[in-house]
């Protein structure tokens, strides 16, 4: 005998859950996870997702426990196929979740991975071996490169520019620096072109479309060298670009800059023979604002330190330099220190 309530029940629930939007159906997984868990997803919210969660989550009320299993449920679901399809692509993700829930529910699911998340040729590429990928850029068109670059982590895109050569980093620099909103189908065309070499992965949008904040933002990662390369064929090529992206990057020269208990923050995390190796080049400017935050001591030690530093290869202080910049980076993200860049520098309240 069939259970009619039941079967109402449980249709009135799958009504239920296909009217609620994304950002409820996110609200009430966040709910679900229980507060500590609840607040370490959070973390990696923009604030702007955090305030948009918060709201749908204080509008929460009367949602019926078979909803609410659906939802995670669907949520999981969503997980598993996004992992299968990092790990082989989409095909692979298609016939392991037919041997799970069989063609027809996995092919729904796959449908909704498509529709609420944003996977493409380019995502798969931070997966790729950065050997690897070096090997395929190396063989592109400039454009092509800046292209792939943009989409890439800011990191991952500082190391790649760094080993290319020093007369393809600025005209890829450059086009990066000047690419404005990029056309759909060159879009399609280049990610068939990586689904060709890597894998296959259906296609999504590109997450960012360059501009000067993106090249200054992978600047601050590579090598020294690569950096100065960069910035004097740019600045040669359109000076007020290179000034642009100049001031949204922080520069070794800027650490005069920084407030004191900054700059005594930092000495603290370096030792003084990098910090020796790292001035060596610098302004007497810089010099003197080092041994201001250290003690009559220190300061005298680096002092006699960089006198008998003696003569030393270039790409060894801009190796110094490079350590002590990340170094500063690293403090940024952990929120110990703040660093200003250019006109829209922070004022802090002491």
């Amino acid at each position: 005998m069939v259970d009619t309530n039941a079967d109402a029940a449980v249709g009135m629930s799958q009504e239920i859950r296909t009217q609620l939007a994304p950002l409820q159906k996110a609200a009430l997984v966040i709910v679900a996870m229980g507060v500590q868990n609840a607040a370490q997803v959070m973390k990696n919210f923009t604030e702007q997702e955090i305030e948009k969660v918060t709201i749908e989550i204080a509008k929460l009320k009367d949602i019926p426990a078979e909803v609410l299993s659906e939802v995670i449920e669907e949520f999981y679901q969503l997980m598993l196929a996004n992992q299968y399809i990092i790990q082989g692509g989409l095909d692979y993700a298609k016939k392991v979740l037919e041997s799970a829930w069989g063609h027809k529910r996995a092919d729904e699911i796959i449908k909704r991975v498509e529709a609420t998340t944003e996977v493409s040729a380019f995502y798969l590429l931070q997966t790729v071996d950065d050997k690897q990928l070096l090997s395929f850029l190396q063989n592109e068109h400039p454009q092509t490169t800046a292209l792939i670059l943009a989409n890439l982590k800011p990191t991952q895109a500082a190391a790649l520019l760094s080993e290319m050569p020093e007369e393809a980093q600025s005209e890829i620099a450059y086009r990066l620096a000047t690419m404005e909103k990029t056309s759909p189908e060159l879009i399609a065309d280049i990610e068939e072109v990586i689904r060709d070499q890597i894998g296959t992965v259906f296609g999504g949008g590109l997450r960012r479309q360059g501009g000067a904040e993106a090249v200054a933002e992978i600047l601050n990662s590579t090598t020294r060298a690569a950096e100065k390369n960069i910035l004097t064929n740019l600045k040669e090529v359109d000076p007020e670009l290179s000034e642009e992206i100049t001031s949204l990057m922080f520069l070794f020269e800027d650490i005069h800059k920084l407030p004191d208990a900054s700059i005594q923050r930092i000495i603290k995390e370096v030792d003084s023979k990098t910090i020796a190796l790292a001035l060596k080049s610098t302004s007497n400017e810089l010099k003197e604002k080092i041994f201001s935050c250290m003690s009559e001591r220190a300061a005298e030690m680096l002092r006699d330190e960089l006198q008998y530093l003696g003569p030393v290869r270039v790409r060894d202080v801009e190796a110094a330099q490079k350590q002590v910049l990340d170094i500063i980076h690293q403090l940024e993200e952990t929120g110990e220190i703040v660093i200003g860049r250019g006109a829209e520098e922070e004022e802090i309240i002491e």
